[in-house]
């Protein structure tokens, strides 16, 4: 199996920078190279240390990458994959973070030159925060890390990808980029327009009086909204089916109340909790959360 011995890095936000001290940490004679299109957030990251190096030029950081890892917003992947395609060495490996993964893996196959290797992952880490100084070495510690494949992903590579992530403390799960975007619109990316919602149909001197159910419903809608908003437009499809389906049990329980059906409504909300008992259990269960 090919041996890392470099690993750049493009985008340093709390993900990038993250993985650069995780590398850093578990891996550490492999150099990491870093590389922000913001001149404040590579002096930021340097006075950081959250890489070997952060370059100053997009091109000149690839050159001799053994592995390239995208975690910048989705939407900026295509125009980077294509400034990048030139200058990556034969046998390069190219993955990303993103929370999508149906049009990177198109990307990819449509601009990286024969030799360079794709293959998607998407370690579900992170929160709320934004920015390199919230990076942390132990952020994939204990967390899912999802490795997505085509008939045409290079087999060896996703091998090298899979025990990368392993190697920062993620355990592996495996789905196709068409599987993964279905699922995480419904876990993921629903929740957040979910909890974004909750908190537009509200007026500040309303929200003041929230407690905390208010307030850990809707912290995912503290985050970046340059982030959330390519996630949504690359994941789209899926998003309106799912908008359908909370569109219809909002509706199935407005009924309810506006017929003072109270049978139907202690139904409705019987029925997520159990689903939401059992969800719990599972992930107890699985060692997933603390018991």
């Amino acid at each position: 199996m090919r041996e890392l011995r470099q690993i750049t890095v493009i985008g340093l936000g709390l993900l990038g920078g993250s993985i650069g001290l995780s590398v850093l940490r578990a891996l550490g004679d492999v150099k990491v190279v870093g590389y922000s299109h913001r001149p404040s957030t590579r002096q930021k990251a340097r006075q950081l240390a959250v890489a070997t190096e952060i370059a100053d030029n997009l091109r000149q950081s690839v050159a001799n990458a053994d592995m390239v890892i995208l975690a910048t917003p989705i939407c900026a992947f295509e125009q980077i994959l294509a400034d990048i395609a030139q200058s990556l060495p034969t046998g390069c490996i190219v993955t990303d973070v993103g929370s999508t993964k149906v049009l990177p893996h198109k990307w990819a196959k449509k601009i990286l030159p024969k030799g360079v290797y794709y293959v998607g992952s998407h370690p579900i880490a992170g929160s709320e925060q934004r920015g390199v100084e919230f990076s942390r070495d132990d952020l994939f510690e204990g967390a899912k890390c999802v490795i997505t494949d085509t008939a045409g992903t290079d087999a060896e590579s996703k091998k090298i990808v899979a025990d990368f992530w392993k190697r920062l403390g993620c355990s592996i799960i495996e789905l196709t980029p068409a599987e993964h975007d279905k699922i995480f619109a419904r876990v993921s990316h629903l929740p957040h327009l979910t909890a974004a919602s909750l908190i537009n149909a509200n007026d500040i001197e309303t929200l003041k009086f929230s407690g905390k159910g208010m307030i850990d419903t809707t912290r995912i809608a503290s985050g970046p909204e340059n982030v959330w908003s390519d996630i949504v437009m690359t994941n789209s499809a899926n998003l309106v089916k799912g908008i359908e389906k909370i569109i219809g049990e909002l509706e199935r329980v407005k009924k309810a109340i506006e017929k003072e059906d109270k049978k139907s409504v202690e139904e409705f909300l019987a029925k997520a909790r159990s689903k939401r008992e059992d969800m719990m259990n599972y992930k107890i269960e699985n060692k997933e959360l603390e018991s």
